[in-house]
């Protein structure tokens, strides 16, 4: 299992300015990856061109091993006419409820499926959407600040489950949180300023019963500062 790209170029039509700027990078094996950075330096451009060829400008992307890539993002919306409950039901595949009735008590939904996704929290629309997503097959799921305005303790809960459950598939979280990317993912692409480029950093890569050692996660979140 393998995402490289090699000397990848992306500038959006009618710009003069480029938001991908001869990027490359390899990133291998199951687990949490990530690609972190300021607003506007390219992650979620990046995102979509690895999940859509025809998104793509030059440049190569290969996915070896993984011939099915999704990608969930911040405040997706979903069909408003039904409750979540149902909604969750009609998209789970045969053989996969037991993983939805497991997904629902680890994100902490159980109160809200028979409420419409329009009445729930931001937080809460965010957790059913990925539940949606983790119900698929899959090889490669980008999640695209798909926890955001969760908070803190539940994500801790959600990431370990989800490395847990699905420790056969690879995982690129973008996220704007320091710690959170430097302690979870074992691999991490840091977009920084123009002048320094982009920088791979190896995270702590913590799963359950794990032991953290902090001083290490002192070292990857220095290591990431300094690289923009």
């Amino acid at each position: 299992m393998r995402l490289e790209c090699n000397h990848l170029n992306f500038t959006y039509p009618g710009s003069e300015m480029s938001v991908i700027e001869n990027l490359s990078f390899s990133m291998e094996n199951p687990g949490f990856k990530a690609l972190f950075g300021p607003s506007g330096v390219g992650k979620t451009s990046l995102a979509k061109m690895i999940v859509n060829r025809q998104f793509r400008s030059n440049g190569d992307i290969l996915t070896e091993n993984m011939d099915t890539i999704l990608y969930a993002y911040n405040l997706e919306r979903l069909p408003g006419w039904s409750s979540t409950g149902k909604h969750l039901s009609k998209v789970t595949p045969p053989g996969k409820e037991s993983l939805k009735e497991e997904l629902i008590r680890i994100f902490e939904l159980q109160d809200v499926l028979g409420s419409r996704f329009s009445q729930l929290s931001m937080g809460q629309q965010n957790r059913i959407n990925l539940i949606r997503y983790l119900l698929q097959a899959f090889d490669l799921l980008i999640l695209d600040e798909s926890l955001a305005n969760v908070d803190e303790k539940l994500r801790e809960v959600i990431i370990l489950a989800i490395k847990e459950l699905f420790a056969d598939k690879m995982f690129l979280y973008i996220s704007h949180n320091l710690m959170e990317v430097s302690k979870f993912c074992n691999q991490i692409l840091v977009f920084g300023k123009s002048s320094k480029g982009y920088s791979m950093i190896h995270g702590q890569d913590y799963k359950k019963k794990y032991q953290l050692d902090k001083k290490k996660l002192d070292i990857t979140m220095l290591e990431i500062m300094n690289a923009f």
